[in-house]
């Protein structure tokens, strides 16, 4: 990079990340990194099965959840039939299979898992995205076998143990790909410790696994204290919130372990900073992305049930940040589907899948959330309910003040039509009858993902009518990364080929956008205006403002945007990314400032409702050499 990237990375992302970057490059190339995580640890004792059986520590209960109906799914069903048949279902979209846990299933790629991890890199052309060998070593899996043995009247436990072991033989400890990242080793010591819970009376669970599952979850729990750091200061974000949380739980679930109390009062401490540092005042999240924002709020509930059952607490910006995420996701989620806007990067993370309802449907853990507050139920009874049964919430519930248990009438309370904004995050949201008008509007403090300034979403009646293009894939050609992360994929407006900041290497990026301000209006109508300043690129700051108009009731969007000191020479292009049912259902019309009124160019988008999944779609692009659109959508009548 040039000397001017490097200055505006270190002014934008801090001392702190730069000097903590520049030293893990230090240790990286000096072997002293490799030296922290030892390979071939001797073993050690620490409790017997039977002993651990009757420790006074706390789990979920699985004895089974009275509340959680026996329901035979066929999906289910066939899911655990593929799983015996070597076959795994990859971020909730593609299929693929699995011969071992060190192939990358998309590549045929095969780590070697006698290199220390710290020689294994995060992206390689030749190996492809690491995450396709992550995502079975994140053992989430095991939900769907554990589900299956409730539901179906089974036992699968010798499946499962088998499962854990394989991996234990195959990933000696700190080395291979699956030592890599500390998320992925937190998320496989909670997926394991819920395994171990379920199946804690098996026959199956005899004292020799036992004891190799516990020694291999120590040595995986020292790795993540030892790398702690990394997430809290080079990453700081849900890795972060994961990995801390993680070393708080195994702290207090396993209290036998010599670092137990020092991981419980650490692992606390730090999360709790990390909450008060990542969801921000209003709810909203440093990441600015859905799914990963449902990643916290599983989080949350999992670190609030299992304190509480424990007889501790969080301190209270905990809760407080819980209870306006919740308010925020609410707000946001599409009533008749459950869905949330397809916004923000989405690598397909679904930590804890504990029900049959789709990837995109956010009310399981939104209720599970609301139940473990005391919270009236956002949702009225449905399959959604399954998780929060899991946690042990679908009963008696734990309210938000601490320590205290409520029991509460199925009350069902509907997010009001309104306006809403989210200032601090740069949200705001429209619902009116059965449509929700969702834009964003923000400016960065904190480490930008995508160059979506401005965008708009429409839903009507559980139908997605204008949307985001999603994620697609991490590590894959740079045209791809570009449109998916690019202002391009957005409902926005682009000068010329202009990203609305600079694009830089893997998830960086340059010329934050440091000046934005929004609001909603009301007259006779609802009014948006929001307005940011971008496009460094272009030689000179310029801003682009953006008006949203809709009447009350009806049906019909007005979307004026202006460009303001834009280079004379480089066109104005207003970008739609139509849903499957938008051109049959709506028009869309847009004039220039001459109110002549533009043909639309139908280019060839994409669209990637899930991680590694894109299709072809119509994009809609009206442009012109002025400084103004007037677009109208609006629903055909007599459709």
């Amino acid at each position: 990079m040039a000397l001017g990237n490097y200055l505006q990375l270190a002014q934008n992302m801090g001392l702190r990340y730069v000097s903590f970057r520049a030293w893990r490059a230090v240790q990286t190339r000096t072997g002293l990194l490799k030296k922290r995580f030892p390979t071939h640890p001797p073993r050690q004792t620490f409790i017997s099965r039977d002993a651990w059986k009757n420790q006074e520590s706390r789990f979920f209960s699985f004895s089974p959840p009275a509340a959680l109906p026996l329901a035979e799914s066929d999906a289910l069903q066939n899911r655990v039939r593929a799983l015996h048949q070597g076959t795994l279902t990859f971020f909730s979209a593609q299929v693929y299979e699995v011969t071992d846990w060190l192939t990358n299933p998309a590549t045929g790629y095969r780590y070697d898992a006698s290199k220390h991890w710290t020689e294994i890199p995060d992206f390689s052309a030749k190996a492809g995205d690491i995450k396709y060998v992550w995502e079975k070593s994140r053992f989430a899996f095991l939900y769907d076998l554990i589900r299956y043995d409730f539901h179906f009247q089974k036992d699968q436990s010798e499946r499962v143990f088998e499962e854990i072991e394989s991996w234990i033989a195959e990933n000696p400890v700190n080395q291979g790909p699956n030592w890599r990242c500390s998320q992925e080793i937190s998320l496989r010591t909670l997926n394991w410790t819920f395994a171990l819970h379920y199946y804690k009376n098996s026959s199956a669970l005899t004292e020799t696994r036992f004891a190799r599952i516990v020694q291999s979850l120590y040595r995986q729990m020292q790795h993540v204290e030892e790398n702690i750091q990394f997430s809290r200061r080079a990453v700081r974000n849900n890795h972060a919130l994961t990995e801390t949380l993680t070393l708080y739980l195994v702290g207090l679930l396993y209290p036998f372990f010599p670092e137990s109390v020092r991981w419980k009062t650490k692992g606390k401490c730090w999360f709790e900073q990390e909450v008060a540092y990542q969801i921000y005042e209003d709810g909203t999240f440093l990441q600015f992305s859905m799914n990963y924002h449902r990643v916290v709020v599983q989080l949350l509930t999992w670190g609030i049930q299992l304190a509480h059952l424990n007889g501790e607490q969080w301190t209270m910006v905990v809760y407080e940040r819980a209870r306006k995420s919740l308010q925020f996701l609410l707000t946001c989620q599409d009533a008749t589907t459950g869905w949330l806007p397809n916004y923000g990067t989405n690598d397909g993370a679904l930590f804890f899948p504990l029900t049959e309802c789709h990837f995109r449907d956010y009310r399981p853990q939104l209720y599970a959330l609301a139940q473990v507050l005391g919270q009236a139920s956002p949702y009225p009874p449905g399959i959604w309910q399954e998780e929060a049964d899991w946690l042990g919430l679908g009963r008696s519930e734990y309210s938000s003040e601490p320590g205290l248990v409520v029991t509460k009438a199925p009350v069902t309370e509907d997010v009001p039509d309104g306006t809403y904004a989210f200032d601090k995050g740069g949200y705001y949201v429209l619902r009116d009858g059965g449509t929700l008008t969702f834009l964003r509007c923000g400016h960065y403090t904190d480490r930008p993902f995508q160059a979506d300034n401005l965008h708009l979403d429409i839903w009507e009646n559980g139908e997605n009518i204008l949307r985001d293009a999603g994620s697609y894939l991490y590590n894959t050609d740079e045209q791809w990364t570009r449109y998916f992360a690019g202002t391009s994929s957005h409902n926005t407006v682009m000068l010329g080929t202009f990203d609305q900041m600079r694009r830089g290497p893997r998830f960086i990026w340059f010329d934050w956008i440091k000046e934005s301000r929004a609001g909603w209006f009301q007259s006779n109508a609802y009014i948006f205006e929001g307005e940011f300043t971008g496009f460094y690129q272009s030689g000179q700051p310029v801003t682009h403002r953006r008006r949203v108009t809709k009447q009350a009731g009806k049906n019909r969007w007005l979307v004026e945007d202006w460009l303001h000191h834009a280079p004379a020479e480089v066109p104005m292009h207003q970008i739609w990314h139509p849903g499957a049912t938008f051109l049959d259902n709506y028009s869309i019309k847009s004039f220039d400032q001459q109110r002549v009124e533009l043909t639309a160019d139908e280019t060839e988008g994409w669209y990637s409702e899930k991680y590694g999944q894109k299709v072809g779609v119509p994009r809609l692009v009206f442009s012109t050499p002025g400084r103004y659109l007037k677009t109208e959508i609006s629903l055909i009548a007599n459709r």
